[in-house]
């Protein structure tokens, strides 16, 4: 069996199978960010995120947008955990005949975006590589009271997002603003159940927040935000990379979120029994039994 037949995720499985843990890791694989153990008021939270030319981005890319994308979007895990972002190592595969101006441009992406949100860049390490590869591992912390996981969804909680969606390839992939601000709001105010960023596609990433709560879903086409690069709902369900936030919250709590002045969030669906699996309402207001689809790397 080779690793296109076996797909990303079931490896994912594969390893999570063997993985152990001891006492000081709370929540350790399947979620946004690992959760450790750390004071008597936060948790502290980890992720890392790898970028590689000709997957993420293209050998012509302004890299300093590749710099800014390969921090902002650890800074988005950590969002969608509900943390604040402190601190940061980055790793680089670095081609030997590249000039340096590029490596500077590439620095400057992440030093600015690092400047934006807080982050301390202490370390990393350095080799060489036949083609650009970025990997960043980032530390976070929570107050306990106030960390989202993909876990807690519950039937008849709402389904909303931070924004729209579909076209995201046309620029926003690159240009993406994490939504930290919008999370620390939704905690500080409201009672948010479960918390997942949209890297892989609204369906593909509402998924796992299904699997991980044993629950099951609604989502009104009619109701999909569309941004003005997307071509359809469909792309807009199964395109990826926007970094949007995806959220529950119970039908009351939901209620208020709608009526904050302050940020625009969309109710797009429901949390169903999982034996409902999961389904979309067209505009003809008919059901249909919806598949995973998204982006998966092998």
């Amino acid at each position: 069996m080779r690793l296109k037949d076996l797909g990303e995720f079931e490896l994912i499985k594969r390893f999570r199978k063997k993985i152990k843990t001891d006492t000081m890791v709370i929540r350790g694989s399947g979620d946004d960010c690992a959760v450790l153990r750390f004071n008597a008021r936060y948790h502290q939270l980890f992720t890392c995120d790898m970028l590689v030319e000709g997957v993420d981005f293209y050998k012509s890319t302004d890299l300093y947008l590749v710099g800014r994308k390969a921090l902002a979007v650890s800074v988005s895990d950590i969002a969608a955990c509900a943390g604040v972002p402190r601190h940061a190592v980055v790793s680089l595969g670095l081609p030997k005949n590249m000039p340096v101006a590029r490596v500077d441009r590439l620095a400057k992406g992440m030093f600015d975006l690092a400047a934006k949100f807080g982050v301390n860049i202490v370390g990393g390490d350095i080799s060489a590589a036949d083609k650009l590869v970025i990997d960043v591992s980032m530390l976070g912390e929570v107050e306990k009271n106030k960390l989202c996981l993909r876990s807690e969804a519950k039937p008849g909680d709402l389904i909303m997002v931070t924004g729209a969606f579909g076209g995201s390839i046309k620029g926003k992939h690159l240009k993406f603003t994490p939504r930290l601000k919008e999370a620390r709001f939704l905690v500080d105010n409201f009672k948010i159940n479960a918390m997942i960023d949209v890297s892989d596609g609204l369906l593909q990433d509402l998924g796992h927040v299904l699997e991980q709560s044993k629950a099951g879903g609604v989502l009104y086409e009619s109701l999909i935000p569309l941004s003005k690069a997307a071509k359809n709902a469909e792309e807009a369900l199964c395109s990826g990379e926007e970094f949007e936030l995806l959220f529950t919250a119970s039908r009351e709590e939901a209620g208020r979120i709608i009526k904050n002045k302050k940020y625009r969030f969309k109710l797009i669906g429901e949390i169903m029994p999982e034996s409902f699996g999961l389904r979309l309402i067209d505009y003809e207001s008919r059901y249909s039994k919806l598949k995973l689809k998204g982006f998966r790397h092998f």
